[in-house]
């Protein structure tokens, strides 16, 4: 591969918490060494119409994901089987329905949970997690920074080409708080600060990193409409492309072609967004 990157979706962050709240993010920013643009994503802007789209590079129209009670796996190339055809290794840390879109379903607790196959032809290595029994009060996620430290874990022992990380803590507190409480300040900067030590971390192993979120939050915790709280979030790029000007606002379907083309993948015929990253 021409490149080795991993992307990191936190699930459910609007724009505004985005720039408020996250200080590394922002200080990287602020220092030289990270690139940031807004992100729009598709409609509905439901979470798992929102993974679908951000790994096929079409709309929830096109890819037939209309929602998360709507989860099956999908017919479109993907990010994941388009590196696998180049060559590359792949590996997962995320939520089943990742592991359903792209690999198989309905999901097996005991089969699909944790797997290593290295003649997949989507994802080679996967850790899963199911967040079965969900609620307010118990939102079965698990800690972010395990997540961070297995995804790391998975690029050390397999030597992943391509690693995506999909956590739905911020998602779940959005919906339980809502967005103006110290709750929800209080668990962005956590995740900030969670976050933070894997980047250099990450670039010293040799990947580029994208962060970003698969959609955002409205005042009432809500998504899946139009509006921009819930559609607009932010991204973080952390390598050497050149990108359009900060702040510039970017289209949900162009990350599975940037991410092909920094790879030197092929970029599968039915992706149409144009690759923004040079």
């Amino acid at each position: 591969m021409k490149r080795k990157l991993l992307l990191i979706i936190l699930d459910g962050v609007p724009l505004r918490n985005f720039r408020r709240l996250f200080g590394n993010l922002e200080g990287w920013v602020q220092s030289g060494e990270a690139q940031t643009w807004t992100v729009r994503a598709v409609l509905p802007s439901i979470s798992a119409s929102c993974y679908a789209s951000i790994h096929t590079g079409v709309t929830p129209q096109v890819h037939g994901c209309t929602g998360n009670g709507n989860v099956f796996r999908l017919k479109e190339e993907d990010v994941f089987s388009a590196v696998r055809k180049s060559g590359g290794v792949t590996g997962a840390v995320a939520h089943s329905f990742w592991s359903e879109f792209f690999n198989r379903h309905p999901f097996d607790y005991v089969r699909d949970i944790e797997y290593d196959e290295p003649e997949s032809e989507t994802i080679n290595h996967g850790r899963f997690h199911t967040m079965t029994g969900y609620g307010l009060i118990n939102q079965m996620t698990p800690s972010d920074v395990d997540l961070f430290g297995t995804l790391t874990n998975l690029c050390a022992r397999f030597g992943l080409d391509y690693g995506m990380l999909h956590t739905c803590t911020l998602d779940s507190m959005g919906h339980r708080f809502f967005h103006d409480c110290q709750e929800m300040d209080h668990a962005c900067f956590v995740m900030d600060e969670m976050l933070a030590p894997f980047i250099p971390r990450w670039r010293a192993m040799g990947y580029e990193v994208i962060v970003t979120a698969d959609h955002g939050q409205d005042e009432r915790g809500h998504h899946g409409g139009k509006s921009d709280l819930q559609q607009l979030s932010a991204m973080y790029y952390f390598g050497d492309g050149v990108g359009p000007t900060a702040g510039s606002e970017i289209d949900q379907l162009q990350i599975a072609p940037t991410i092909l083309s920094r790879m030197g993948a092929r970029i599968p015929a039915g992706m149409k967004g144009h690759v923004f990253l040079k």
